[in-house]
């Protein structure tokens, strides 16, 4: 059996002119250019590995904002595959990347003319996934809770039941990949456990019981659209036993398994009211 070596990186953009740019990097051990990515280091997440790398790699400071197709191939090592994790990502910062020893340059193309340019063809693939999909105008991650203890055990109000131990550390780790999207709306359901879940973003929040479990798919599915109406990256906190049915009603998809574990999510990416994809999200810890 092969050797599987596990990698991330971006299709990183910013606006220019009348359509956008994407930055692709030149290694000059390979002579080739492709798109920024790196291995994945022990016991890091897909998503910060892809982060990360495109740093490394370009010097900006890339928000992802949905997934893009992942590529499998051959080294060139005897017996060693190399998979790489890929996502769509805004350039919130960037600058000029010293050449170096692995990178010779990191230069910027209009996105059209970015397959002409670059060496291998399953990278040319990745970027054409990137260039089908319709213009990002809103990203919402859809969480449920972390671990609150089991509910017979509890005496008070349920609405009133903490983290335990356990989830207050998943919903640490859950925070930590949560910030690589860069929120800037958060909103939870009513209780204790669902704020306590959030409250490591440290930003601000609201409540919407519409999140609460107990209330109507389709109106908290409604809820959660009037949340992408709004623009920019936002974080919604529910319960488990509402969001199956609340992104069946969002997604129309009977077929899909919505099953979300506790301290995990879903992020989902509009193009204004339509859904282009929803991507599962689960941190290492849970």
């Amino acid at each position: 059996m092969n050797t599987v070596v596990r990698a991330a990186g971006g299709v990183v953009w910013r606006p220019a002119g009348d359509g956008v740019e994407i930055v692709l990097v030149h290694r000059p051990r390979y002579d080739d250019w492709s798109l920024p990515k790196g291995k994945v280091d022990p016991g890091e997440h897909e998503l910060a590995a892809a982060v990360r790398e495109v740093h490394e790699e370009t010097l900006v400071h890339g928000v992802p904002q949905a997934r893009l197709p992942s590529i499998r191939y051959l080294t060139g090592a005897p017996g060693v595959e190399k998979t790489v994790e890929f996502w769509s990502m805004r350039a919130l910062v960037w600058q000029d990347r010293p050449a170096d020893d692995e990178i010779e340059e990191a230069r910027w193309v209009p996105a059209g003319h970015a397959p002409a340019l670059l060496s291998y063809a399953h990278d040319r693939g990745v970027v054409k996934a990137f260039l089908d999909l319709p213009p990002v105008t809103a990203v919402v991650a859809l969480v449920r809770h972390a671990k609150a203890g089991k509910r017979k055990e509890w005496t008070g109000p349920d609405a009133a039941r903490p983290l335990d131990p356990t989830g207050a550390r998943d919903a640490a780790a859950l925070s930590g990949l949560l910030r690589l999207l860069r929120p800037d709306r958060v909103v939870s359901a009513t209780p204790l456990r669902c704020t306590q879940t959030v409250e490591p973003l440290g930003l601000p929040f609201d409540l919407d019981a519409a999140f609460d479990e107990g209330q109507s798919p389709e109106a908290a599915a409604g809820a959660l659209r009037g949340v992408a109406a709004r623009g920019g990256t936002s974080v919604v906190c529910s319960q488990g036993k509402l969001m199956p049915a609340l992104l069946t009603a969002l997604t129309g998809r009977t077929n899909v398994d919505f099953h979300t574990r506790k301290g995990s999510g879903w992020i989902l990416t509009f193009s204004g009211d339509r859904l282009l994809a929803w991507d599962p999200l689960h941190p290492l810890t849970v």
